[in-house]
Formats: C-alpha cells, sequence, structure tokens
C-alpha cells in the first residue's frame, strides 16, 4: 500500500511547438552568409553532393522536382514512390535570376580569368621571425628557448609568459636546466628583430626598445626616451605638467617628444601581409546608386540595386545524372537496384533544396535592401539626412519577422557613391529635438564627434559641457545618453583626450 507522500499524478498539458524542416534550416543559414561566405559554403555542397553542379552563366539550364514520400520508408515502398517520382526539369530558372525590378547579375570574363590564377604565397610573420632568428649565430639551447618565446606570442605580437615557466617547459620536455636570465637574455635580442619591440612583455618595454632603435635624428627623441623608462606613469595617465617639472623643459619639446612617442607602434605582431589583407577585404553584397536628373524644382530618375553574385555560381542539376536517372524510370522496378534508385532521389531531392534556398535567400536579400533605400532614400541620393529606422520599420512593410530582417543585416554591406556601409548603420533610433522634429541618433553622435575633433586638446570638454552643448544646438539628449554614445564612437573621456600643446 503507497503512503500519502508516495501518490503519484499525472497531468496532462498542451503545447504548441512549432519545428522547422531540414529545408527552412538550410533557408536561413544561407541568409544570414555574406557574400564571401557564400561563396564558399556553395563550393562545400557541390563537393558533398555529386548531383550539384555549376551551370555556365549563359545558360538556362532548369530543375523541379515535386514533393517526395519519406526517405525513411522501407525499400519496397520507397521503389513504389520512385516509380512516381516525375522530374519537370525546365520548371524552375536557374538561381541566377530574379523576379523583382532592378536586378542585375554582372559577368565579367576577364574577372573570371583571374579566378582561375593562385594567389600568391606569402610568409607568416612567426615564418619570418623563425627565418630571422636562424641567423643570431644561438646555441643549441638558446633555440630551446627562441622556439618556446616565438611559439608563445599573442596577437600583438607579446609575450606574456614568465621566464620560469619557459625554463620549466625546456627542463620538463628536453631535460635541460637553464637560468631565467638566459630566457630573458634571448628575448631581448629577439626584440632586435623586425618589427622591432617584437616578444616584449608590455607596452612600456615595447615602445622603449623601438625608441632606442629609432633614428637619432628625431625629434625630441632622448627625451622621449626617458620619459617611457623614467616617468611612465605620468607619461600613460598624461600627468604633462608633472613631466614639465620633472625633466624641467618648455611645452613645445614635450609635445616633441610626445609626438615621437606616438609614432612608434604599440603592437609590433598585428602587422598584415598581403595575403591578410585580401581576406579581411570587405565585399559588398550589394550595390546601390541613384540615377537622376533635377529639371527647375523637379527631380527624376530611379534606384538601381544590385545584389553582388560574382561569388556565387549559377547552379543546375548535373546533365549526366539526370539522363543516368530518366535511364533509372525507363526500367522495370525488378531490374532496378534500390539503394542506386534511393540515393539518386535523396541527392536530386538535396540538390533541388539547395538551390531553391539559394533563390529565395535573393528574393528575400533584395526585398529587404529596397526596403531600407525607401526608407532611407535622402542618404542614398545625398549621402546625408539619415533618418530614425528600426528592424520592426523593415519587417512590418515587407510582412517578415524581424529575425529575418536580423539575419540579413547582419554582417552585410551596401556600396554606395558615398562609400560601403554595413547595413547595420542605417538603423538607429530617433531623438527629438526642440522644434519636435525627430532625427537619427546617428546625426546625433556625429554632431558629438565633430565637437570632440574640434575642441581645444588642452582643456578637452566634459560629458556635461558636451550635453550642454548639444542642448543648446536644440538636442533634447541626456548627459549619460553623451556618455554611452561618446563610448560607442571609441571616444575616450576628457581626461585621457587630453593633449600638450
Amino acid at each position: 500500500m503507497l503512503s500519502n507522500k508516495q501518490n503519484i499524478g499525472q497531468k496532462q498539458q498542451q503545447s504548441l511547438q512549432q519545428k522547422l524542416s531540414p529545408q527552412q534550416l538550410q533557408y536561413i543559414k544561407l541568409l544570414q552568409l555574406p557574400t564571401i561566405a557564400l561563396e564558399q559554403r556553395i563550393k562545400e555542397e557541390m563537393e558533398e553532393n555529386p548531383v550539384l553542379e555549376e551551370a555556365d552563366p549563359m545558360e538556362s539550364e532548369t530543375l523541379s522536382l515535386e514533393e517526395q514520400d519519406s526517405p525513411d520508408e522501407d525499400r519496397e515502398e520507397a521503389l513504389e514512390s520512385l516509380d512516381d517520382h516525375e522530374v519537370d526539369w525546365d520548371e524552375f530558372d536557374k538561381n541566377t535570376e530574379y523576379d523583382g525590378e532592378n536586378f542585375s547579375t554582372s559577368y565579367n570574363p576577364d574577372i573570371e580569368e583571374w579566378k582561375e590564377l593562385p594567389n600568391p604565397y606569402h610568409a607568416s610573420l612567426l615564418e619570418e621571425l623563425e627565418d630571422q632568428v636562424a641567423l643570431l649565430d644561438l646555441t643549441d639551447e638558446e633555440e630551446l628557448i627562441a622556439d618556446q618565446i616565438l611559439g608563445s606570442l599573442d596577437e600583438d605580437g607579446y609575450f606574456r609568459r614568465e621566464p620560469e615557466a619557459v625554463v620549466d617547459n625546456i627542463a620538463f620536455n628536453h631535460g635541460i636546466l637553464l637560468s631565467e636570465e638566459k630566457v630573458e637574455s634571448v628575448r631581448k635580442r629577439i626584440q632586435q628583430l623586425e618589427p622591432t619591440g617584437i616578444a616584449s612583455r608590455d607596452l612600456q618595454d615595447c615602445l622603449l626598445v623601438q625608441l632606442k632603435a629609432s633614428e637619432k635624428k628625431l625629434p625630441a627623441r632622448d627625451l622621449a626616451i626617458a620619459i617611457v623608462r623614467d616617468a611612465w606613469k605620468h607619461f600613460e595617465k598624461k600627468h604633462y605638467n608633472k613631466l614639465l617639472q620633472k625633466f624641467n623643459i618648455d611645452r613645445e619639446l614635450l609635445q616633441e617628444a610626445v609626438e615621437t612617442i606616438r609614432h612608434m607602434d604599440p603592437r609590433p605582431g598585428a602587422v598584415s601581409t598581403g595575403m591578410e589583407q585580401s581576406q579581411n577585404y570587405i565585399e559588398p553584397d550589394f550595390e546601390v546608386y541613384w540615377k537622376g536628373k533635377t529639371s527647375g524644382e523637379t527631380e527624376r530618375g530611379e534606384f538601381v540595386i544590385t545584389l553582388n553574385q560574382r561569388n556565387a555560381p549559377s547552379l543546375r542539376i548535373s546533365p549526366e545524372y539526370k539522363d543516368m536517372w530518366e535511364n533509372i524510370k525507363a526500367k522495370k522496378k525488378k531490374n532496378t537496384d534500390a539503394e542506386t534508385r534511393t540515393f539518386m532521389k535523396r541527392k536530386i531531392d538535396s540538390a533541388q533544396w539547395f538551390i531553391e534556398s539559394i533563390k529565395q535567400r535573393q528574393n528575400t536579400l533584395m526585398n529587404i535592401m529596397k526596403t531600407i533605400v525607401a526608407l532611407q532614400e535622402d542618404f542614398f541620393k545625398y549621402g546625408e539626412g539619415l533618418k530614425p529606422m528600426i528592424l520592426k520599420d523593415v519587417a512590418e512593410r515587407i510582412g517578415m519577422d524581424i529575425s529575418t530582417v536580423s539575419r540579413v543585416v547582419n554582417g552585410k554591406y551596401v556600396q554606395t557613391h558615398f562609400g560601403v556601409y554595413e547595413l547595420k548603420y542605417f538603423f538607429n533610433e530617433g531623438l527629438e529635438t526642440d522644434s519636435g522634429e525627430e532625427v537619427s541618433n546617428r546625426e546625433v553622435k556625429n554632431l558629438l564627434e565633430d565637437i570632440i575633433d574640434n575642441e581645444n586638446k588642452r582643456s578637452p570638454y566634459s560629458d556635461q559641457k558636451l550635453t550642454d552643448m548639444l542642448n543648446e544646438k536644440g538636442y533634447k539628449v541626456a548627459r549619460r545618453t553623451v556618455s554611452k554614445y561618446r563610448e560607442q564612437l571609441n571616444l575616450p573621456v576628457a581626461r585621457m583626450r587630453k593633449q600638450v600643446i
């Protein structure tokens, strides 16, 4: 008999859950990819699915498949469904075409030829340092230390490990006991390599090495060395009056020394090779241009909006597999291998889903870009006049979820007459002016940045002063909002903006 504490209760609860199909998940993943990443994703899909191949952009090969039964059915049921599986190869357009207005895909054979050329090889910073170390005529023990140091550099080129850790590592792995002094000696020799200051312990150490290795004709070089070596705390906190007193110098000489220090490289390990620069190059996903004429007070014209398709090849079902499928369909059921038929069915379905996802991605991207242009028309015409706009504004206008708009906007760029902008740039909250007009907070940020750029650097404005100045210009903004905008612009507080002039 069960006690009261052991009563078993049952509850019945209803809940609604939305599960995304594999095709929907694939579309969502493709939607958030920028142009360069999409190119790589297409290559991966073509490698995984032999049915999918790149088509001639000038051709119009098409495919379509009707909805299929589940591939998890038993072999006999799969064969029955495959007998009824018809492929209409002419129903869909190839994935580079778009049904909307002002959409184009440029094809430049000259660019295609360059695509076939291999990328030139560039040695990495580590390889360049290893080559230089090989010329230092080090002993076997010193080479072990150098390997440890080079292998421990962070992304800025600093050596943050303690010498004791290097000593312990070499002792454990090679059975050789070395001194911390020897580790420090090798590190200082590496600091003299190119880029100078590599393997420094901290910023002070890095700048001091570079200053000592610099040309003696640099303005106030000796004073700069003395400041970094003997008065680092004063320099770091910008206590310029204390520096003037300590070295008994005039303001002009101090300014020259400070400028010399600022011309040193604080991140010697962050150098970029040509290859790295090309990898970091922004490939705009869209191009938007206004083609218009003004006649008196009347302005006529149109926007040309182009989706970048250069890195997304036209896709189609391989003609070889198309013929193979038709031959399988022509054979009698008893003479057809079930695994072959099932394999073909799945691969063709997968190819169609992928092509349809690419087409759907193109339509979604274009719809969102056209809506952004419509809402920010003045900016795309004149390069100014950005209006308040949030994700909801675009989502409601085209009948899409905010999450879909967010995926498209994130990491995508547009080329305009006025430069390249990330799509997120056009989304901003609004602020009200004294006249009741709503303006973009981007406009306020630009004004704030302009005020700080033109302030007296010997006496920079406090956040409260900046707030007062914006209020005087008619912008209703609180001090905490000014502080937030200043931080978003990566501008330091007034004390850190102070300079010697």
